[in-house]
């Protein structure tokens, strides 16, 4: 897998990364994610299987990894990892996120999974338990789901910290998330703190598409989640076209999803979300696959408006 930098941060990174939102916690919004991790989700058991698919992660070139506090225990199981296979900060770079706090307590079934709070008092708490569990290996540190409805991109006593942090040699970021997006990360580039922007992109939602080639143009690292649509766009998923295409073209649904995703220019890491060494190593095929303009023609007809694809992912439920 070919090495790149993170935009401005200079930060080296792989074309792939692995986000952890499906490995440190019992329950997650994937589809299938309840038969992925099995009868078995002790602590134990999780931390465990995390453990593997971060091995196979690494074995296979990814070299970026990317927690939030609100993933149950994904910081301290990667932490554990690093410090298990003796990896130093320069060998990999780990983001992490501020601003939902979990609160599921291990249960599936819970009511609440996670509370969102993007204010001062939030970052400066979870900032120090994250650097409590990944200390050095800390690189970057983003903005939980920043909305124009939330107020954070206007709390100024919130973006001096957050620039005094990027004073010190932290990497600022923010994760983008609903139908809006786009108009979300324009405001960010308005800002002009940002080292990096995180936002859903898929063959559903390409909304935030101009909005992210702008950011790369302006030197931020670009980072695309969620590029499988929470498991829409696997064999498990309801978009049969994507299905026959991948038949065609000899691969998996998940690999040729990625790999439009990997394909779009402003890209600089797109993540994998397996919680699985097999799911992980499918999507690795996407870094062997080249899109034709045929091909992608035809995944481009797949889109939907970005109101229909955020109310179809605010329905999936917790498994």
């Amino acid at each position: 897998m070919s090495d790149r930098v993170l935009g401005r941060t200079g930060l080296p990174v792989s074309r792939l990364g692995l986000g952890l939102a499906a490995l440190g916690r019992p329950g997650y919004i994937n589809l299938g994610h309840g038969d992925d991790l099995g009868a078995r989700k002790d602590v134990a058991t999780l931390e465990h299987e995390a453990h593997e698919v971060l091995d196979a992660a690494y074995a296979g070139g990814i070299r970026y990894f990317d927690a939030a506090r609100s993933y149950g225990k994904a910081e301290e199981f990667l932490a554990s990892w690093l410090e298990s296979r003796g990896l130093s900060p320069g060998e990999v770079t780990v983001g992490s996120k501020w601003g939902y706090t979990y609160t599921a307590d291990w249960h599936v079934d819970a009511e609440v999974h996670e509370v969102k709070d993007l204010s001062l008092a939030t970052l400066r708490r979870q900032l120090a338990e994250s650097r409590a569990l990944l200390g050095p290996h800390l690189r970057l540190y983003q903005i939980h789901s920043a909305t124009l409805e939330s107020g954070v991109l206007e709390d100024d006593a919130l973006l001096d910290e957050l620039a005094g942090l990027r004073g010190t040699g932290l990497a600022i970021g923010l994760t983008a998330t609903g139908p809006g997006q786009r108009e979300t990360i324009e405001r960010a580039l308005e800002v002009g703190i940002f080292d990096t922007v995180q936002a859903t992109w898929n063959l559903l939602e390409r909304s935030a598409g101009p909005a992210l080639d702008a950011a790369h143009a302006a030197g931020l690292g670009v980072i695309v989640k969620e590029a499988l649509a929470n498991g829409r766009l696997t064999a498990r998923g309801d978009v049969a076209p994507l299905r026959e295409l991948a038949h065609r073209s000899r691969t998996s649904p998940d690999a040729l999803a990625l790999a439009a995703a990997l394909s779009q220019p402003w890209a600089d890491v797109v993540l994998s979300g397996a919680a699985t060494v097999d799911t992980l190593r499918s999507n690795l095929k996407a870094l062997e696959l080249d899109l034709d303009a045929e091909l992608t023609s035809k995944l481009a007809e797949l889109a939907e408006g970005p109101v229909r694809y955020w109310e179809e992912r605010s329905a999936l439920p917790w498994n």
